[in-house]
C-alpha cells in the first residue's frame, strides 16, 4: 500500500474542512455535542438508512433523553421504541451499555477510545465516532464510506486493501485528524463517501479533493472498490398462523437468540417448500394446537405469502388464519416460548418488527 504524503494529507484536510462547512447535510444529530445522543445516533446508523434514522432518533431521545432514563427502562420499553429499525441486538447492547455507564461510570461517557470500548456494545468504530464527534478527540474511525474514500484517493486496487478492517485506512484517518478539528474531519470523511464518493458513479466533478485523487488521475475510480460477488441469501420458508380467540390474536415472543430475537411475531412453523401448502395443513394445526394444549382449526386457504429480506436471509412466510376450539389462558412460557395476546389490535409491550406488521396486514382487521 502506497500511503499519501504529508502534503497530500494536509491539502485533503483543508479541502474537506471547507467543503463540510458549506455542503454538509443538516442532520439532527449534528446539532448536538451530547455524547449520549451521538452514541444513540451511531448505533442506529449501523446498517440503517439515514432517512430512517431521522425518524427514529428524535422519538427515541424523547422517550429516553439521557443515560439514566435508558438504564432505568426495562427491555420491553426499549425494544418497543426500536420497533421497525431492525437488528434488535443493537438495541439490547445499547441498553446494556447504558446500564454500565450509569452504574459503573456515574452516568458519564468517557472521552478516550479505550474507556469507550470497555462499554458493552461499543466497538472500535463506534468508540472512534463518539470520541471524535462528541469530544473532538483525535480518534480514528473507519466505516465503508471512509474506506472507499481512502481507497480511491490512494488508488488501492487490491480488494483486501479496500476492506474497512485494513489497518491502512485507520492510519490514514489518524493522519487526517491531526490536521484540523477531528469533529469536523471525521464527519467530513464519512459525508464525502455517503454523498459524493459513492460506491458506483462517483461525482468526481463535485468532489472537493479530486485534484489529489490518484484513482481519478489514473482513470480507475469506477473500478474502486472492486465488485464483490455476494453469496446467494439463504431462502427459508415458514407458516405464520394468526390464531384468534374472540377479539384476541395470539402472539409469540421470539427467543433470545437469532433473527427477531426477543420481539413479537405471529407463531411460526417451519414449512417444507417441496410440499404443497394444503398437504401441511394438519401438521401446522397440530403444531399450534400442541403449543396451546387446545385444538386449532385453520381457515379454508392461505391469506397470502409475505416475503421479507434480512441482510443474509430471505424468509417466505405463508399466512394462515386459525381459530381456537375454546378460550385458553396464556401465562408466561410454554415449551420455551413466550406467548401473549394482542387484544383489539393493541400489541403486548415490546418490540414489533417490520415482518410482524407485514404479517398482521395480511390478516383482516388486525393491524396494531
Amino acid at each position: 500500500m502506497s500511503e499519501l504524503d504529508d502534503r497530500s494529507i494536509g491539502g485533503l484536510a483543508r479541502g474537506l474542512s471547507r467543503w463540510f462547512a458549506a455542503e454538509a447535510r443538516d442532520l439532527a444529530w449534528r446539532r448536538t455535542r451530547d455524547p449520549y445522543a451521538i452514541w444513540v445516533s451511531e448505533i442506529m446508523l449501523q446498517q440503517t438508512r439515514v432517512e430512517t434514522v431521522e425518524r427514529y432518533w428524535p422519538r427515541f431521545l424523547a422517550r429516553f433523553p439521557d443515560v439514566a432514563s435508558l438504564a432505568a427502562a426495562d427491555e420491553d420499553a426499549v425494544l418497543e421504541q426500536w420497533s421497525g429499525l431492525g437488528y434488535y441486538r443493537r438495541a439490547r447492547l445499547l441498553h446494556q451499555g447504558a446500564k454500565h455507564v450509569h452504574g459503573a461510570l456515574g452516568g458519564e461517557l468517557p472521552r478516550s477510545v479505550s474507556g469507550l470500548r470497555a462499554i458493552p456494545g461499543i466497538g472500535r468504530y463506534t468508540a472512534g465516532a463518539i470520541a471524535s464527534i462528541a469530544f473532538d478527540e483525535q480518534a480514528a474511525l473507519v466505516d465503508g464510506n471512509v474506506a472507499r474514500v481512502h481507497s480511491r484517493l490512494a488508488a488501492l486496487v487490491d480488494p483486501k486493501a479496500q476492506d474497512a478492517k485494513h489497518e491502512g485506512h485507520w492510519r490514514f484517518v489518524e493522519r487526517v485528524l491531526e490536521r484540523g478539528s477531528p469533529r469536523v474531519l471525521a464527519q467530513a470523511l464519512m459525508e464525502l463517501g455517503a454523498t459524493v464518493c459513492t460506491p458506483r458513479s462517483p461525482n468526481c466533478g463535485g468532489c472537493p479533493v479530486s485534484r489529489g485523487c490518484r484513482a481519478r488521475a489514473e482513470g480507475v475510480q469506477a473500478a474502486i472498490p472492486a465488485v464483490r460477488i455476494k453469496k446467494p441469501a439463504a431462502e427459508l420458508h415458514y407458516f405464520a398462523v394468526g390464531v384468534r380467540s374472540g377479539d384476541r390474536l395470539l402472539m409469540e415472543r421470539r427467543g433470545d437468540t437469532g433473527l427477531l430475537a426477543g420481539v413479537w411475531c405471529l407463531p411460526l412453523v417451519a414449512r417444507d417448500p417441496r410440499r404443497t401448502v394444503e398437504a401441511q395443513r394438519d401438521e401446522v394445526a397440530a403444531g399450534i394446537g400442541g403449543l396451546l394444549g387446545v385444538k386449532v382449526s385453520l381457515g379454508e386457504g392461505e391469506l397470502g405469502v409475505v416475503k421479507h429480506v434480512f441482510s443474509h436471509r430471505v424468509w417466505h412466510v405463508v399466512v394462515w388464519e386459525g381459530r381456537l376450539a375454546r378460550r385458553v389462558k396464556i401465562a408466561g412460557r410454554r415449551d420455551g416460548l413466550r406467548l401473549g395476546w394482542s387484544v383489539g389490535g393493541v400489541m403486548p409491550e415490546g418490540g414489533v418488527p417490520t415482518l410482524t406488521r407485514k404479517l398482521l396486514a395480511a390478516l383482516p382487521a388486525t393491524t396494531p
